[in-house]
């Protein structure tokens, strides 16, 4: 069907628009004006080594048939370099490959300001190799989780979300607090940076969600096209009216805890209302939709200033947002899924009993345990051998001209009598 490849090159295009460069301005305008253009080469970086470790490896750990550990994962070299893969499924390929690399990319939100690039790099494909292409498998590739515990996650809200929430939690700990966090300001340098970002993410995240569906579905010629049709508008709708009620509890939550709705706060719960649609796009209708995008606004609102209190220097939210979020999504599929979305299963509140809501939050359960030990030992090794950590000096002076010599600010005074 001609019409599916055309879709799945936009929305492949679209997912990786999320990175580079919407996550890239979204995460740089949060940070320090010093460290901005480390924290941009971060999901640069993220997208060159993900991408080729993908082509080598990932999609055949993901999604090969052949099976290893009951399930855990696929054997990455029944399908190495992509050998044995017909050419009419790389589009299918390069769609999965986006993902992949925005899930990587989310993490370094967790550490900015503060991480060697060589340490960055040391971790990503180690890190997609134990953590995400086996979830990838074990949710969407027909493993472990989707044989024993069947869930409904359309577009990674563990495999993206909690995957890399719960990473970004567990290196922010690992790695340490930035110098003067809780004394001293560390405010974001370029609010329109971020709001940038945030509508690029907005953006792009519509193929995110739609492609998914469109990618469940495949390339079959004998599709039924008006059920097609209907599937793909739910989740376009889903997907915007989650954000739209998403972004104004978070605003709504802001106004009562600080007095002030800040631009800050619209960015941010844009895209806590995307992260928790994002696994329920095709699972519930539209109140659905709009009842888990309010809730994930206010329950990120409220979390992500829970990082004081316990101390954690989670550097742009990856914890509050992308966790939390990707929790509540999964987990109130459960209780919202309807059978009339295109999922075509019942959750609690639409007369389907316990048995959604328990595999929902048995395969959250698991992605946060998984993730979360691999990605402690991962980060340990990493700690214990090139070390994590710029010098302290590196750290006052700032990351971008410690690690690349570079400033994104030319602040020098001009010089010299010439007007030009």
């Amino acid at each position: 069907m001609d019409g599916y490849y055309a879709f799945m090159l936009v929305a492949t295009a679209f997912v990786l628009l999320m990175t580079v460069p919407g996550l890239a301005l979204f995460y740089g305008g949060m940070t320090r004006s010093k460290s901005v253009l480390n924290m941009m080469m971060m999901s640069y970086v993220a997208a060159a080594v993900v991408g080729l470790v993908y082509v080598l490896w990932g999609w055949s750990m993901s999604f090969s048939d052949d099976e290893l550990a009951g399930g855990l994962f696929a054997n990455p070299f029944t399908l190495f370099g992509l050998d044995g893969v017909e050419w009419g499924s790389y589009v299918g390929v390069c769609f999965q490959m986006t993902f992949a690399i925005i899930t990587a990319a989310l993490i370094s939100g967790a550490v900015a300001d503060r991480v060697k690039l060589s340490a960055w790099v040391l971790f990503l494909p180690i890190w997609v190799t134990l953590c995400y292409f086996p979830l990838a498998h074990m949710v969407w590739g027909g493993g472990f989780l989707a044989e024993h515990f069947p869930a409904q996650d359309y577009a990674g809200g563990t495999v993206v979300h909690i995957n890399a929430g719960v990473a970004g939690g567990v290196l922010a700990l690992i790695v340490g607090k930035r110098l003067g966090f809780g004394r001293e300001p560390m405010k974001p340098h370029s609010l329109p940076l971020t709001m940038i970002g945030a509508g690029l993410l907005w953006f792009g995240w519509y193929g995110f969600n739609v492609g998914s569906i469109v990618f469940a579905a495949g390339d079959g010629g004998d599709a039924d096209t008006a059920q097609f049709m209907s599937e793909t508008g739910v989740t376009f709708l889903n997907t915007t009216i989650a954000t739209m009620a998403a972004l104004l509890t978070w605003l709504a939550v802001e106004k009562v805890q600080h007095g002030k709705a800040s631009s800050l706060g619209a960015a941010s719960g844009i895209v806590a209302g995307l992260v928790a649609i994002t696994p329920a796009c095709g699972a519930v209708s539209l109140d659905g939709a709009i009842a888990i995008g309010a809730i994930a606004g206010a329950a990120c609102s409220w979390a992500v200033g829970l990082k004081y209190k316990f101390g954690l220097d989670d550097s742009l939210d990856v914890v509050g947002v992308h966790l939390v979020g990707g929790l509540v999504g999964t987990i109130l599929i459960g209780l919202f899924s309807t059978a009339d979305a295109p999922g075509g299963i019942d959750g609690l509140f639409y007369g389907g009993g316990l048995e959604s809501l328990g595999n929902q939050a048995a395969v959250a359960a698991f992605a946060l345990v998984w993730t979360g030990v691999l990605t402690t030992v991962v980060a340990l090794a990493i700690k214990v051998t090139v070390g994590w950590r710029l010098t302290e000096d590196e750290e006052i002076e700032g990351i971008d001209f410690a690690e690349h010599g570079e400033s994104a600010y030319d602040m020098a005074a001009p010089t010299g009598s010439s007007h030009f």
